[in-house]
């Protein structure tokens, strides 16, 4: 592993006179930014300057004129630590939102420029990246989205290749081998992933916790594998220009010294994660040749950058002359579905089917209705695009509108994810990213435990996706403790800005799912159960009742309300008997079905206090562990549902095991009164 100490920077690096000044000036503010702030990863962005700059100089088609271009090409910084990386390339190019005060105010609060670089910040951002790996399976997600949509829509308004940085942490991580495992599978050819390919991790060698061989592990998974030294310019361009020829994904492991330049620091750990210090900076510009003072880009270099940014204005130009010649509806429908819109008459569609299940009153399960409902609406917005992780049959998230996706066919709108849910989120996520694709994709609810930092990732981003998570409690059964969810429900509610839908029926299961759609800036958990739950919703009605997060299902009857019984999902079956029991004891009780906590939370106090009732005993039932609840019970309310693990048994044993009946919650509802 070449280091300052023996390979200086001038001896070391191949490159033209006009490549290497301008790849210093990425170096230089990425060093004195991370200095400024006193915290940061100045060694990543130095050591992959060069080839970023091959990238963004030969390849990448980009305007930052107009920077939401629906055929740029994709740059995805999945070593999300290097974000000065990033920063430095979107001042250096032109993006008007990214100033060099900008980068001046690195890691401080309110700040463009965040540690980690954070989607909807500034222009140029593609994604949120910094858990690492993350990144790499969201640019798989893109790579994929790019072929669903140039399916749909035609290569001459879609043709762009989605490019990532990722490092040696990404590659660590498992979400990794799943995300190239099904790129490679489906062959994403316009994928190309370069690979900071240092030898350093925060600890120090990373031979210290790995030897795996990169280059023979991404071949296996049918990738397109080079290695170049990563500061020898020309040598990087041969090998993206090769990596374009090729009709699979590719790899090219760049050869780097992380920290390069930095006369004591380049090569090691010390670069990695803090700032390299007043002198290691100093002997740093004189080791590149760099005399300039903090953020002082002479103007020739500057000069060179924003001609890199001005060049792709005329592919867009061209591009926009293309869409205008496109037949009119053709572009109205691929503008729609880019800007994230849905078609009209989809509603209309969804009412009519909810007034039919009103009317029919079926037994399903919430798993299956969820199915019917995809029926309608998947015919209906022909840019939802669905999938399971090796659970199709339990999940039910294929429809006959949804025919399956290959590598040599992407026309169809499934995707056989296979055994990676962990991927399968991160790559939905991509996929939501890029445009033109509403994803949507199951598994069991109890491996959200495998989805959780992408669908938090998800939620902090503000992305449409739809998580179909079956199987939502012990009413699975016989598959006991290890497949039934009893914590997951809070652990997801627990995250901000992510919606958790419990349905109690088919009609439910209708109206959760076009909240779902409905919410563009917010992912949705569809909470279903594998057990078949009847129709409680038998009057037809128009308006989506479960658009405030609960509501009053069935008011006291027989006089005033004493007790209000708040279900989810599977339990407002349950707290219908017990109503029906304390109803025929004089105790009048109400219902109140409580499908969205979040939305519910949203709606103003009178209207909350009007559904959980004023002075009423309060008693929440959920087959599954009571923290969350609280907040609606009060200080003397009571909650029935499950406090361990579950057990492996019929469903209906397992309820009365875990007293989560009827009974008990009149005998709860009694002791209170």
């Amino acid at each position: 592993m070449p280091t300052a100490q023996n390979t200086t920077a001038a001896q070391k690096t191949k490159q033209t006179p006009t490549i290497s000044p301008m790849a210093n000036a990425i170096r230089a503010l990425a060093m004195d930014s991370v200095e400024r702030a006193n915290s940061g990863h100045p060694g990543m962005p130095m050591g992959m300057a060069d080839v970023a700059t091959v990238l963004f100089s030969k390849f990448l088609k980009f305007d930052p004129k107009a920077p939401n271009w629906p055929d740029r090409d994709r740059f995805v910084l999945s070593a999300g630590h290097g974000s000065m990386l990033l920063y430095a390339l979107l001042y250096l190019t032109g993006y008007e939102d990214m100033s060099l005060d900008d980068l001046k105010n690195f890691r401080q609060l309110g700040a463009k420029t965040a540690g980690h670089p954070e989607y909807g910040h500034a222009s140029g951002i593609e994604t949120t990246t910094g858990p690492l790996g993350q990144g790499l399976a969201n640019a798989v997600g893109m790579a994929m989205a790019e072929k669903l949509t140039a399916a749909q829509y035609g290569s001459d308004l879609v043709d762009h290749y989605t490019y990532a940085i990722a490092g040696d942490g990404c590659l660590m991580e498992g979400i990794s081998h799943e995300a190239i495992s099904l790129a490679g599978h489906l062959k994403l050819s316009k994928l190309i992933v370069l690979f900071d390919d240092n030898g350093i991790s925060i600890d120090g060698p990373t031979s210290l916790s790995v030897s795996d061989d990169q280059a023979a592990r991404f071949k296996a998974s049918g990738w397109d594998v080079r290695s170049v030294d990563g500061h020898d310019a020309a040598a990087v361009e041969k090998a993206i220009r090769a990596a374009k020829r090729s009709n699979k994904p590719s790899l090219i492991a760049c050869k780097t010294t992380i920290g390069y330049g930095a006369p004591k620091k380049a090569g090691t750990a010390g670069s990695h994660g803090a700032p390299l210090g007043k002198d290691e900076i100093t002997g740093t510009r004189a080791a590149l040749g760099w005399d300039h003072a903090p953020y002082d880009i002479p103007d020739d270099i500057l000069k060179e950058w924003r001609k890199i940014g001005a060049r792709g204005a005329k592919a867009r130009k061209a591009w926009d002359a293309t869409l205008g010649k496109t037949d009119a509806a053709k572009r109205k429908t691929f503008l729609r579905a880019m800007a994230g819109d849905l078609p009209d008459g989809w509603e209309v569609a969804l009412t009519k089917y909810k007034k039919k299940l009103s009317e029919d009153a079926p037994k399903l399960a919430t798993r299956a209705s969820s199915q019917k409902a995809l029926e309608v609406l998947t015919a209906s917005i022909p840019e939802m695009v669905g999938g399971s992780a090796d659970l199709t049959g339990s999940n039910n998230t294929k429809t006959p509108a949804t025919t399956p996706v290959s590598a040599d066919d992407f026309s169809g709108r499934y995707i056989y994810y296979g055994v990676r849910e962990h991927a399968m989120a991160a790559i939905m996520n991509g996929m939501a990213l890029h445009g033109g694709i509403i994803p949507y994709g199951g598994t069991f609810m109890v491996f959200t435990d495998y989805c959780r930092p992408s669908i938090r990732l998800s939620a902090l981003m503000g992305l449409r996706v739809v998580y179909v998570m079956t199987h939502d409690s012990i009413g699975l059964g016989e598959d006991g403790p290890t497949h039934q969810p009893v914590e997951h429900l809070a652990a997801l509610r627990a995250i901000p800005n992510l919606n958790v839908f419990r349905p109690c029926d088919a009609v439910e299961t209708a109206e959760c799912w076009a909240l779902a759609l409905n919410t563009k800036k917010s992912p949705s958990i569809l909470a279903l159960t594998r057990q078949g739950l009847p129709t409680i919703r038998t009057l037809p009605q128009d308006e989506n009742l479960c658009a405030r997060g609960g509501y009053v299902m069935f008011e006291a009857a027989c006089g005033p309300r004493q007790v209000t019984l708040i279900a989810t999902g599977s339990e407002v079956e349950i707290a219908i008997a017990a109503r029906d029991a304390l109803e025929a004891k004089g105790i009048g009780a109400a219902v109140v079905s409580m499908p969205c906590f979040e939305l519910f939370d949203a709606q103003d106090q009178s209207y909350r206090d009007s559904v959980l009732g004023y002075g009423a005993v309060r008693i929440g039932i959920e087959a599954a562990i009571r923290q969350g609840w609280d907040k609606y019970l009060g200080i003397d309310g009571v909650f029935v549902g499950m406090t361990g693990f579950g057990a492996s048994g019929p469903a209906e044993e397992l309820y009365q095991h875990f007293g989560i009946t009827a009974d008990a919650v009149v005998t709860a509802a009694l002791q209170r009164l």
